[in-house]
């Protein structure tokens, strides 16, 4: 399947600078944030305001975006003009005489995102219409640890086109999200310890070549941060994390406004920082990672060595449930997970001051009552500040549509240039 004559995007690529750097008095630089990426923020702020708030006129979207009534214009029209944004129909004015306003809002009509979620032995597809809505899902599992890289990529592409298939025009591109180790720079998935399949996988190039359209690729867990960042706990925040515990542990953060990727998108290997010296054994070859503490293979081996029946089960919905019943054993249990999780966000909290995190995967499946369990461990262990409040909470839209809308606005971010 091939979309042709598909305009041509710059996706995954990093703009050498977006600042500019003028020299100053006494020999200081002043450094100034260039037009271009300032138009890049305000575009944002405005996105941001419609998914927030709905249908808004010029007027009500420039005071929420902060911007005047010229520069919303010159903001809005192209997007417009491209079929992005469509302005309603007129409302009449509160006062006598005042022009009527016409909302604008996203395009039902515009061209959707394609969005893949890519974890060992499971790929889910979809497509993700501008305001967020998913269409069109399909899951498929394959082989993690087989040698067959073929098989791997026939069942990613067949699962993907019966979802490109549903979409009544070309999409914008596809945005994966992918566990395992990204450089999101080149397109290619380093490594993957659970399924070794995708070592070295350069899937960007694959499917571009495939279905001729744009294709941009990054950490799953950053995939998570971007989609609380426009939907989920993040929305309004310049300031957070996002921290995923499952098979594996893997984290993301967003700093003073924008995704933190690091070299060639190597940042974020939260589970393989060290918690505890010469501790257990890790996939990866070191002892002592948060993920050996923190993740499901621990949660299950405890639960195995403390008595519990169907071990192999256990997660952290379940021990809230079973706490809730009157076992202690599952409240014991439910506290150390919650604590061993607090250690690593304690790290996070000394070194940057995050001050907020999100939690995703098994550990949100816990709700509230573990959130709040890992919340208080912080407060006891963390190295208290004046007035510094630290939030925990859990986002409530489910990890895999969450993912899947962040690797949609990874394909929406770069088509419009914005910054995230």
């Amino acid at each position: 399947m091939k979309f042709e004559n598909q305009p041509s995007y710059s996706l995954g690529q990093r703009s050498p600078s977006s600042k500019e750097v003028l020299p100053g008095e006494g020999g200081v630089n002043v450094t100034l944030v260039s037009q271009s990426t300032l138009g890049e923020i305000n575009r944002g702020r405005v996105l941001q305001a419609l998914y927030d708030n709905g249908p808004k006129s010029r007027a009500e979207l420039a005071r929420l975006a902060g911007v005047n009534r010229t520069t919303i214009t010159g903001i809005v029209q192209p997007m417009i003009e491209e079929g992005l944004l469509v302005e309603g129909d007129a409302v009449p004015s509160d006062f006598k005489g005042g022009k009527p306003a016409r909302p604008i809002y996203f395009n039902p009509e515009a061209p959707m995102l394609g969005a893949v979620l890519l974890l060992p032995g499971r790929i889910q597809t979809c497509l993700v219409t501008l305001s967020g809505e998913i269409k069109a899902l399909r899951k498929a599992q394959f082989d993690p640890r087989g040698e067959d890289r073929d098989a791997f990529l026939t069942i990613m592409k067949d699962t993907l086109s019966a979802t490109l298939s549903q979409a009544n025009r070309a999409p914008f591109g596809i945005g994966i999200a992918s566990g395992g180790m990204i450089d999101s720079d080149n397109g290619v998935i380093l490594a993957v310890n659970l399924a070794p399949v995708l070592t070295g996988l350069p899937l960007v190039d694959i499917l571009q070549e495939h279905y001729a359209l744009p294709v941009v690729i990054d950490h799953h867990p950053r995939a998570l941060l971007v989609g609380d960042r426009w939907f989920g706990p993040g929305r309004g925040q310049q300031t957070f994390a996002a921290i995923y515990t499952g098979e594996v542990l893997g984290g993301a953060f967003y700093i003073d406004g924008r995704v933190y990727r690091g070299l060639a998108g190597s940042g974020g290997e939260l589970g393989h920082t060290v918690v505890q010296i010469d501790g257990e054994l890790c996939n990866c070859g070191k002892h002592g990672c948060w993920e050996t503490v923190a993740a499901l293979p621990w949660l299950r081996r405890e639960a195995a060595q403390m008595g519990f029946e169907e071990p192999e089960s256990i997660t952290a919905a379940r021990l809230v449930n079973e706490a809730a019943e009157g076992s202690k054993a599952a409240d014991d249990l439910l506290d150390r997970y919650a604590r061993n999780v607090a250690f690593g966000i304690l790290n996070l909290q000394q070194t940057l001051s995050l001050n907020s995190y999100v939690l995703h995967g098994d550990i949100a499946g816990g709700g509230d009552i573990a959130a709040e369990r890992v919340r208080q461990h912080v407060e006891q262990l963390v190295r208290k500040r004046p007035n510094q409040e630290i939030s925990i909470t859990v986002n409530g839209i489910g990890e895999g549509h969450t993912a899947l809308r962040g690797a949609a606005g990874l394909v929406l971010s770069s088509h419009l240039k914005l910054v995230i």
